[in-house]
């Protein structure tokens, strides 16, 4: 139910390798290369494009653990999908120069599968949860002890002649990763020595992730059009990494040896996304709640069944960055569209797709 990666996560990236990182099912052991190519590679903390004041703050950390030749305490990123904070575990495990074990809350069901993985680790690991907020409330009071006291309590027996049994395990560092903050239960967020929120790139930083991932990929890009890809990616860096891609497929399509401004336009006016890096579904949402709703307030639930649309993702991938632009607002009585959304509704050239 892990990954796991070995130190100097990228080190020899050049190497192949059969095992597919998208793979949750198994737990694996993946020493270098062929990671997923939609994770910025990066070998240490500084390497990581902007996030200036968590880079400081981490370093810190880091810096007083050596000097104390104690384990780094336990860490939590959270912020909407796809703006690095795996990357930071990478970044940190590299670091310190140990192993990376990645895994997911809703791969974990059950204490067996917890201490199988927590008895393999090596003293300083670094244990990746992403997702941790899916945690069983059972797993999360079974890491209480773990990750207070590197103790982990074992129930041998059965019925009334059941006995708990501490065993010791090796002292390691769970950095855990959520989109939800407020569904971390206060007990399993008080274990963390430190919390992170990662939010949205703004359009230079974006623009350098683009320009870097660019040449990872030996493809020629105008930064104008690195530029235009950055600003219509909602400040994600997952997004703007596929949207790069799709451009290269176009520039490919139209027999272009470099992906320029033009290319990018092309290729954003075929995949239907908007001068604000909207799709056709956060359009829609908008236009919902504006037509259906009166603009609101209205609860999710009726939203998501207007929109035939799963509730974790509206509020997981559309509404953060609608929120951010200044689009939506959630209130006690629902979501409402403000005026900034209202007059983008209006201004909408083609409804097409919206009705």
């Amino acid at each position: 139910m892990a990954i796991v990666f070995g130190k100097d996560v990228y080190k020899n990236q050049k190497q192949t390798n059969d095992t597919d990182h998208d793979n949750w099912g198994g737990n694996k052991d993946i020493n270098s290369s062929n990671r997923n190519q939609d994770i910025i590679r990066v070998h240490k903390i500084d390497e990581i494009v902007g996030r200036h004041d968590i880079k400081a703050k981490l370093k810190t950390l880091i810096n007083s653990s050596k000097s104390r030749g104690d384990v780094l305490e336990h860490l939590l990123f959270y912020g909407p999908p796809g703006l690095g904070k795996t990357t930071f575990g990478y970044a940190i495990a590299n670091e310190i120069g140990t192993h990376f074990i990645l895994t997911s809350g809703p791969t974990l069901t059950s204490k067996a599968e917890m201490a199988s993985i927590i008895t393999n680790l090596k003293e300083g690991d670094v244990l990746f949860i992403d997702e941790i907020h899916r945690l069983s409330k059972v797993l999360e009071e079974f890491l209480y002890p773990i990750l207070e006291d590197f103790k982990m309590d074992i129930a041998i027996g059965k019925g009334s002649m059941t006995q708990i049994v501490q065993v010791k395990v090796p002292k390691f560092t769970l950095i855990g990763a959520t989109t939800q903050i407020g569904l971390v239960s206060a007990p399993l967020r008080d274990r963390f020595g430190m919390t992170f929120k990662v939010d949205f790139f703004d359009v230079h930083d974006l623009s350098l992730i683009v320009t870097k991932y660019a040449k990872d990929l030996n493809i020629k890009i105008d930064e104008e059009a690195a530029t235009e890809i950055a600003r219509r990616s909602r400040g994600t860096a997952r997004l703007a990494i596929r949207n790069l891609k799709r451009a290269r497929d176009y520039a490919l399509e139209l027999r272009r040896d470099c992906i320029s401004y033009e290319v990018v336009l092309h290729t954003f006016n075929n995949l239907d996304i908007d001068e604000y890096g909207l799709e056709l579904v956060m359009r829609k949402y908008l236009y919902v709640l504006e037509k259906h709703f009166g603009g609101g307030p209205v609860g999710i639930s009726n939203i998501s069944s207007a929109l035939y649309e799963d509730v974790r993702t509206i509020e997981d991938i559309y509404e953060p960055y609608l929120i951010k632009i200044g689009f939506l607002k959630r209130t006690v009585k629902g979501r409402v569209l403000t005026e900034k959304g209202r007059e983008y509704i209006s201004n909408l050239s083609s409804l097409y797709g919206l009705m």
